[in-house]
């Protein structure tokens, strides 16, 4: 079946679709209504079905050959050290940990906060939560004790998995004194907590509240999984950007199985056995999906990687994980290989490694321009997809759909709708507008399985921040456009369109022009108050590595490249070299926090921050404060 063809059947008949396609599951027990519509717009997939994700990820695996197949390799150039864990040991690992979990009074429905680095540890208690029907919510590791109490007092967890330490490149980051802090500030001081003591950095002395990971493991034995029904939440993974109260995504167990399952054959062109690697952190959707869940539901073998694009050791770090495991299919983040290409930007590193394995690289997270893409084309010579999807939506939205029919790449867009998502794109007052206009986009509804249903505790608010906008709509809460062949084109966050005079413009077309000179790494536009204007862009730009420019020179040559590439009505006030952009620790740059500064505005400093430092250097170059 071609590409069109299964489109219009998952929309014209979203039941029969996503029926025939849940029974490659194990259910234990069937399914009333595959689309329960009676409380819409709040929709529900596979209501009255019973179902256990650890179950189907692990030990279903078992059962039918892959008992001794690689599940999960744990490679950490960080501490040196690379493990593998079979189906079999995995699951008997989880097996024991999920006794463990019961042994501190979690039962199915309770709560359990993981703030854990990426060790192994991690994934097992993800999967042993999801073993007895225990709802986890991880948060990253290293985050602000302020951010992780908020995370704390909405959840109301049962006890808390966490760890000594982690690694950043070098840096060991101690976790303890945050956990600590945090708890006290959400009132629950004495809260459970199941410690792992990192060699980097061992645990002297234990809070009277706390566990070694070890102990307690020595006092458990292996459980079997507990059935849940589709619609309960299999785990809450909080989403705020860079501001505001986070929001408790929460993610139901079917459905999202379903999904996840169906999307590594159909989008990633992946097999059961083949290796999969997504180079990102378990405190991301990313990691929840495509590193725990999704490989594993799918009898791939699934990489957990505790190490940088660059810096562990260098801008071959990537090239040698795919050598070493024979990774068939890499997902990251862009802003990752705009990082090895500022520091290796003729491919040097790469020739000293065999990555035949590799048939595709799957870019997300944040908008990918074109120049990036070519690069990676050009170095890696296999085809190179920018997907678009959301913490939310838990898998792609748009994607090039490899599995399903290989379509042409348009540099820019990350291709299509996927099979379930009805993506149109509306004007302000919520009419469809003509092929290649810019719009907002949404999704009608319902959405397909998988996308979150609500949010934790707060379903009124669910309805204000998604569906409130236009009726029947889900808020992407990005501006774009649908061309004449149905390619859809993210162009910024609606936030991020800058008015110029009347004219509307996306900071991903400047962006592209941007990035187009050979000298540029990587950039970001902003929009600024202007009194004339109303508003005028402002890029910056950071440069290659070893890159020698006249900077005057340069800005002028960029200014002027704008404006042939986008128009004179988008000519940048100004374009200001510095030596890193501020970012989330997911990669998004942090555009926002960016024009307030600009505008001198006050802000606050975002929980996500990778490195707040780098605001400082933004303030300077704008002159809003004393270097």
């Amino acid at each position: 079946m071609n590409y069109k063809t299964m489109y219009k059947r998952s929309l014209d008949a979203p039941e029969e679709f996503w029926g025939e396609i849940a029974k490659d599951l194990t259910w234990d027990k069937p399914w009333e209504k595959v689309l329960d519509d009676t409380d819409a717009p709040f929709y529900q997939w596979f209501t009255g079905g019973e179902f256990n994700t650890c179950y189907n990820a692990l030990d279903r695996h078992c059962e039918t050959g892959r008992s001794q197949q690689v599940a999960l390799i744990y490679d950490s150039p960080v501490t040196g050290s690379v493990r593998t864990y079979t189906y079999a040991e995995l699951r008997d690992q989880v097996a024991v940990f999920a006794n463990v979990l019961q042994n501190y009074g979690v039962a199915r429905g309770d709560r359990v906060i993981v703030y854990m680095p990426m060790i192994p540890q991690a994934v097992i208690a993800m999967l042993a939560c999801a073993r007895i029907g225990a709802i986890h919510s991880v948060v990253f590791g290293g985050f602000a004790a302020k951010e992780l109490a908020t995370r704390v007092t909405d959840a109301g967890p049962k006890l808390v998995i966490s760890a000594s330490c982690g690694i950043e490149g070098k840096k060991v980051i101690p976790y303890l004194h945050l956990l600590d802090e945090a708890l006290e500030l959400a009132g629950a001081a004495d809260l459970t907590r199941i410690l792992v003591s990192r060699p980097e950095l061992p645990i002297e002395k234990l809070h009277p509240s706390a566990v070694l990971w070890e102990d307690a493991v020595a006092q458990a034995q292996p459980v079997d999984c507990v059935p849940v029904s589709a619609t309960d939440p299999l785990y809450i993974l909080y989403t705020s950007g860079t501001t505001g109260e986070p929001k408790g995504v929460v993610r139901p167990s079917g459905g999202h199985a379903v999904a996840l399952q169906w999307s590594m054959q159909h989008i990633y062109n992946v097999q059961p056995g083949d290796v999969y690697w997504a180079a990102s952190d378990i405190g991301w959707v990313v990691g929840h999906s495509y590193i725990v869940y999704a490989p594993l539901l799918h009898g791939c073998t699934t990489i957990l990687y505790e190490g940088k694009p660059v810096g562990t050791p260098d801008a071959s770090a990537f090239w040698r994980v795919i050598e070493q495991h024979k990774v068939k299919c890499l997902f990251t983040a862009p802003t990752a290989f705009r990082a090895i290409r500022r520091e290796d930007p003729a491919g040097e590193l790469l020739k000293a490694h065999d990555i035949s394995s590799l048939e595709t690289l799957f870019l997300a997270g944040e908008r990918c321009d074109p120049d990036t893409l070519h690069w990676a084309e050009d170095q890696l010579g296999v085809p190179v997809i920018d997907h678009w999807w959301q913490t939310e939506s838990g898998w792609p939205m748009a994607a090039n759909p490899m599995g399903i029919e290989q379509l042409a790449v348009k540099a820019g867009s990350p291709t299509v709708a996927v099979p379930g998502y009805d993506i149109r794109v509306l004007d302000d007052e919520g009419r469809e507008v003509p092929r290649g206009q810019s719009g907002n986009i949404m999704v009608k509804l319902p959405l397909p399985p998988g996308n979150l249903p609500t949010l934790w505790g707060n379903q009124q608010r669910f309805y204000d921040a998604y569906l409130s906008r236009f009726e029947g709509y889900y808020l992407t809460g990005d501006a774009g456009v649908v061309d004449e062949e149905g390619y859809l084109w993210v162009m910024s966050r609606i936030d991020d369109v800058i008015n110029v005079a009347g004219h509307r413009l996306s900071t991903g077309a400047l962006e592209e022009a941007l990035i187009t000179n050979v000298n540029v790494a990587e950039c970001a536009v902003i929009g600024v108050a202007d009194k004339l204007k109303g508003e005028m862009p402002l890029g910056f730009v950071v440069l290659n590595s070893g890159a020698a420019v006249d900077e005057g020179e340069l800005k002028k040559s960029l200014i002027d490249t704008v404006r042939s590439q986008v128009g004179p009505i988008a000519t940048p006030r100004d374009i200001h070299i510095v030596t890193r952009l501020p970012k989330t620790r997911s990669g998004k740059i942090l555009r926002g926090t960016m024009q307030k500064i600009a505008d001198g505005k006050p802000y606050k400093l975002p929980a996500t921050i990778e490195d707040p430092a780098v605001l400082g250097e933004i303030a300077v170059s704008l002159g809003k404060q004393e270097a």
